[in-house]
């Protein structure tokens, strides 16, 4: 006999340890089943899903043509390790994430998720600089910006700037350079943010491995906004400074940002481009780390006694299934759900416009699907009664899940949503604004 609710919930207190949740007051949300945008919990209760669980599921969920991909594949093969082979399906995908990323990225190195994408990065870069053809054996630290998140691995965490995330882990974490981002609700142009990154570079780019940085947006530091130019003009100063630059696109690439790629905004080439989430529509685990050929060249061995190799490796690097749905996500993405974005974009853009009317609004932006606005701060990270936590409650009640923060709103929902379950999310998001001004009178 199936599990009941109450049971099911009783587990999930006992035994499941949720991801960034305060556990002591979690309260028990069980998701039985998707389709297209809606979520349904055990008791059947349905769930416009308003964060594309978490930036990840860019095609919605139990999608017909993932899934068949994915069954295709499992009836020829579920997986076969990196280590000196590759299923086909992976050599497909990597030569077509070549051929779509930007500039000259060329080479690929998969595994599961987007913080071991960032490790990556970091581990080829640091390896770089000792087999180039001029080493630069000095260069050990990594510039990063604060507020940013790039994973929860050690060395993901160690270019974080959060302070929650990694102060407790500072005696195992690399030592980091930090900078202050460009914020486009203070700084409406980059200038001043280019200066403070060309100051760092003038007096220590000779022990700078690489900078990181999300282009654009920082989602995690409060949908953080760069003015435009600051991509371009970072670029132009690792050049100049013989720095490399590593994108980490893992939450605002493939669509999330209305391109293909957050870069292509501004026509940068990173020196590693760091793809997750969307890459798969959050079906599978996988990631991507791209790179260039000058890169790429360093680590290949000149004469039998040499050893460049890259000596990293996943159990499921490359994985087949998780290929599969990749590529069928391209697919989708080209054949269909590109074509329709610039009209969800821009509905987006006019209920957003709207709700930034209200009083309690502030600061509402906006960049291809992915929409955000601040309210008053009016408690603690924790504090249940803020009002942006109360207004996600709200949602929660009215059947839309929205990642509750107590001083901010944001809507990034799958890029194929339909515009009745848009609009739906922004009515929600209205009333809730709505009745928190109600209850202060």
């Amino acid at each position: 006999m199936p599990e009941t609710t109450d049971q099911l919930h009783a587990w999930d207190r006992e035994h499941y340890w949720h991801s960034f949740t305060p556990m002591a007051g979690y309260e028990p949300l069980v998701i039985e089943r998707g389709e297209g945008s809606t979520l349904y919990d055990t008791g059947g209760k349905a769930y416009l899903d308003g964060a594309s669980s978490m930036w990840c599921a860019a095609l919605g969920h139990n999608h017909p043509r993932l899934n068949a991909a994915i069954t295709e594949q499992l009836g020829k093969l579920a997986h076969c390790t990196s280590l000196g082979m590759g299923s086909d399906v992976a050599v497909r995908l990597a030569k077509r994430l070549a051929d779509l990323a930007p500039g000259d990225l060329q080479h690929v190195f998969f595994s599961s998720d987007g913080s071991s994408a960032i490790e990556i990065a970091m581990k080829l870069a640091l390896q770089y600089w000792r087999q180039a053809e001029e080493p630069k054996l000095e260069k050990t630290k990594y510039l990063c910006f604060n507020h940013a998140y790039h994973g929860d691995t050690i060395g993901a965490t160690a270019v974080g700037g959060i302070g929650r995330y990694h102060e407790v882990f500072g005696p195992i974490l690399c030592e980091v350079i930090r900078v202050d981002p460009p914020d486009a609700r203070r700084e409406p142009d980059c200038e001043a943010a280019l200066a403070r990154v060309e100051a760092i570079f003038q007096e220590q780019a000779d022990r700078i491995t690489a900078v990181i940085i999300e282009p654009l947006i920082q989602f995690a530091a409060g949908m953080l906004f760069h003015p435009p130019g600051f991509l371009s003009g970072l670029r132009r100063l690792c050049d100049e400074h013989n720095v490399l630059l590593i994108a980490d696109e893992v939450a605002v690439g493939l669509g999330r940002n209305g391109k293909l790629f957050a870069c292509n905004h501004e026509a940068v080439t990173p020196d590693f481009l760091c793809l997750g989430k969307h890459l798969t529509a959050g079906y599978l685990p996988m990631a991507a780390t791209i790179t260039r050929p000058h890169i790429y060249q360093a680590f290949l061995n000149q004469t039998p006694e040499e050893d460049r190799t890259f000596w990293h490796g996943h159990t499921f690097s490359g994985n087949a299934l998780a290929a599969a749905a990749a590529m069928a996500t391209l697919d989708e993405f080209e054949e269909r759900t590109f074509e329709e974005l610039p009209a969800k974009i821009a509905h987006l853009g006019e209920r957003w416009c709207d709700l930034a009317a209200h009083p309690e609004v502030k600061h509402a932006r906006q960049l291809g699907m992915l929409a955000a606005f601040d309210l008053e701060p009016t408690g603690g990270f924790l504090d249940e009664n803020s009002t942006g936590r109360r207004l996600a409650q709200y949602a929660l009640e009215q059947g839309v899940w929205l990642r509750a923060k107590p001083d901010l709103v944001y809507l990034a929902p799958p890029l194929n949503v339909s515009i009745d379950d848009l609009d739906r999310m922004c009515d929600v998001i209205a009333e809730g604004l709505r009745g928190a001004a109600d209850e202060r009178g």
